[in-house]
């Protein structure tokens, strides 16, 4: 166990860099997490929750870079067409990977948290993008106003998939956008919006659970750690965006069968813990 308030603010800015960079590219934030992690010699309960409370810095960068978009949509709720289906495309494409972790979370970090699970996944997902970006893709939603709830619906059964330990979020909610129809900046850019909820869902639920393994001597670490996470996840976002104008998905494919293989090797020689 690493109790949360001896984790020196160095190491925290370093995790914290890891999760922003990672959160929003479709490789899995939580893989990289831990073997960094590792590497930084931080493990224990208090600090897997350190790891969920950064990401706040993640989703506020999303907030940050959309703030004109968000500004909008918020004032013409009550008024706006176009605000109210974009909010309840949010709020459709939320429920299912809300309802699904509740009632099944527990069982998967007992389960199915183990190396060759999150091996398996990154390679799967490293497949799943190799296929997807092969295969004949009929743009069908040019633009985030054009989709309908039922497009919302079917991204939102696919971030279901990121239960799964080595899946990734990111990678569920993209692919499933492009399998869908969407463009590439279309499954881009609702990944980041559905990350809103997602996430901040995550870190209130967490903290809530597991207060006792936290104190007011945290606040340091948990600062250092949200603001490097904002800093490289706005840099990430900004990134991918202009990436993905010109580029494909199949760069990240054949890193996560990379990462899956890293995963394998250091789980079989015993150098990383791949628990939850």
């Amino acid at each position: 166990m690493y109790p949360l308030m001896e984790i020196p603010v160095l190491k925290a800015v370093l995790m914290g860099i890891v999760e922003g960079a990672t959160e929003f590219l479709p490789v899995s934030s939580t893989g990289h997490l831990i073997l960094a992690g590792h590497v930084l010699g931080l493990s224990g309960g208090a600090v897997k929750v350190f790891e969920i409370a950064i990401q706040s810095g993640a989703m506020i960068a999303v907030l940050w870079h959309y703030r004109a978009r968000f500004y909008r949509d918020v004032r013409g709720i009550v008024s706006d067409a176009a605000a109210q289906r974009f909010w309840m495309n949010i709020a459709v494409a939320f429920a299912p990977s809300a309802l699904a972790g509740l009632a099944f979370g527990s069982w998967i970090v007992a389960h199915l948290f183990t190396p060759v699970t999150v091996a398996v996944a990154f390679i799967a997902g490293g497949v799943a993008i190799l296929w997807a970006e092969r295969r004949r893709h009929r743009v069908r939603v040019a633009n985030v106003e054009e989709m309908t709830w039922r497009d919302a619906l079917k991204i939102g059964i696919a971030q279901c998939l990121a239960l799964i330990p080595g899946t990734s979020r990111s990678a569920a909610t993209i692919i499933g956008g492009l399998l869908f129809g969407c463009s590439r900046k279309v499954a881009t850019e609702f990944s980041f919006f559905l990350a809103v909820p997602t996430l901040f869902a995550a870190g209130v639920y967490q903290i809530a659970r597991e207060s006792t393994l936290l104190s007011v001597a945290d606040i340091a670490s948990f600062a250092a750690g949200a603001a490097t996470a904002f800093v490289s996840a706005l840099a990430s976002v900004r990134w991918l965006l202009r990436y993905v104008s010109s580029h494909d998905f199949t760069l990240f494919a054949w890193y996560r069968i990379a990462f899956g293989i890293l995963v394998l090797a250091t789980a079989e020689a015993d150098v990383v813990d791949w628990s939850p």
